[in-house]
């Protein structure tokens, strides 16, 4: 079923709105989790990078307070003390590493001045740093897993999202996995530890995928929007039946104008026959009694009197027939294009077509006709003809009503066609059909074809009716055109 055009736009409305809205939240989200991200791996960075650099002060520290010779080893403490350190080793100043790798890096680092990375087994989850000094030089072991301070961890490795590694020279170690899921968005984080010595890169990834949006605040926001466009589709509807009334409330008013003028003209000129008539034979008596005796003045004076009313008379119908009368339209016409002035005839009688189950159909060409007529009784006109055809289909089943409205242009004058389905009108009802106080409906004054005649030939144009077949009827105003 399609929906009318109010209603698609309506529609169309609400879901612009829900879309940009949505959106807008999207954006928000999409925002609010970078910021936690970022947040949560710039903490985890520098606690990391703290402990790193508390690595080489231990090594420091240990170089520095060397016992003397034959004393206990008090590297070996660390352990106990420092729970992500393995092992410490100790090379004294004549005795030689037995691993080349902790040689070189010892060489490394009294180069350097600093301690030295000596190798990574991330597959282990493991690495030496070595610290040259004197007069011994040592080398600790490090469990990657207890150098993450994970009591002050500011994620929850198990169910956080996102994924965080350790990775140096190819390898790669996992501190959390985070969720393996494909996302519409990427989130990442890489930068570099705060030690020399342990130069590992911290590496942070998140996807957020359609999930992560806030759902529930778009659909509130949809909710929100589809009462907002229903109201204001409600009021718009009511605006626009208020001024569908109005203009028919001001179209009723012209007709009744009208018709009261074509009444109170008929009736003055049907009065004007007996007035006249009076007049004749109270002029003719006093002309026979002034032939009569001089006594008869009296006879005299009231036939004058009689005459005087009678002509009071006639002056007063004579006026009340021009204060009624239509002006002629002639100086009022203007160019108005047809199509306009039909759809805005439709658009007036939109609840009366839904009422009678009825779907109007406008022909129309391609190119717009402008005739020359009076606006207001150009609009009459269309709304009688619609009327009439409306009040015609309902003696039909409401499936055998259709009604068509077209427009077009034939021997330089612009033809609109009023045709209908309904029962039609008999072959010998057709020459009276514009005759005044004619009708064939039950209650009828029969003036509204009248005056619609009357409006057209007032405007230079015709109206003509004709039998459609198989049934109903069909009637076409003819009108000069405005370029003529």
């Amino acid at each position: 079923m399609r929906l009318p055009g109010r209603h698609r736009a309506a529609l169309a409305l609400w879901v612009l709105l829900t879309a940009l809205g949505g959106a807008a939240l999207a954006r928000l989200q999409l925002a609010h989790l970078q910021d936690l991200f970022e947040t949560d791996a710039r903490i985890a960075h520098r606690l990391l990078s703290q402990r790193v650099v508390q690595h080489e002060a231990v090594l420091a520290t240990v170089a520095l307070l060397q016992p003397p010779a034959g004393a206990e080893a008090a590297e070996q403490r660390l352990p106990a003390l420092y729970p992500q350190i393995l092992s410490v080793q100790r090379r004294e100043r004549d005795a030689q590493w037995n691993d080349a790798l902790l040689a070189a890096a010892e060489a490394r680092s009294r180069v350097a001045g600093r301690p030295a990375l000596a190798d990574v087994d991330f597959a282990r989850g493991r690495y030496r740093v070595v610290l040259a000094a004197a007069p011994a030089s040592f080398a600790a072991t490090f469990d990657l897993q207890k150098v993450v301070p994970w009591n002050e961890w500011p994620m929850d490795p198990p169910t956080s999202p996102v994924r965080v590694t350790l990775e140096h020279g190819g390898q790669q170690f996992l501190l959390q996995p985070g969720a393996e899921r494909a996302g519409l968005w990427s989130l990442s984080f890489h930068k570099h530890l705060a030690a020399e010595s342990q130069p590992f890169d911290l590496v942070a990834r998140r996807a957020v995928g359609w999930a992560d949006l806030p759902w529930r605040w778009i659909a509130l926001w949809a909710l929100a929007m589809a009462a907002g466009v229903a109201a204001w589709h409600w009021l718009r509807a009511q605006r626009a039946e208020r001024r569908r009334a109005e203009e028919l409330l001001r179209l009723g008013q012209v007709a009744r104008l009208n018709t009261l003028g074509e009444l109170a003209a008929g009736m003055a000129h049907e009065l004007n026959q007996p007035l006249a008539a009076l007049l004749a034979n109270t002029q003719a008596a006093r002309r026979l009694l002034q032939d009569e005796p001089p006594e008869l003045e009296t006879a005299r004076g009231a036939m004058r009197q009689a005459e005087e009313q009678a002509r009071r008379a006639a002056d007063v119908l004579g006026r009340l027939r021009r204060g009624v009368e239509r002006p002629p339209t002639g100086a009022a016409l203007q160019p108005v294009v047809l199509s306009r002035a039909v759809r805005n005839a439709l658009y007036l009688l939109e609840p009366e077509f839904a009422r009678r189950q009825v779907a109007p159909r406008l022909e129309t060409g391609e190119q717009e006709i402008a005739v020359k007529a009076e606006p207001v009784a150009l609009e009459q006109i269309i709304h009688n003809l619609l009327t009439n055809a409306l009040q015609a289909l309902e003696q039909v089943p409401p499936a055998e009503r259709s009604l068509s409205v077209r427009v077009e242009q034939e021997s330089g004058q612009g033809a609109l066609t009023v045709g209908d389905s309904g029962p039609g009108i008999a072959p010998e009802v057709l020459p009276r059909i514009f005759e005044p106080f004619f009708t064939t409906r039950e209650h009828g004054l029969g003036l509204g074809l009248s005056l619609c005649e009357s409006l057209a030939a007032g405007m230079g144009g015709r109206l003509g009716v004709q039998a459609r077949s198989p049934r109903g009827a069909a009637f076409t105003l003819r009108l000069p055109l405005a370029s003529a």
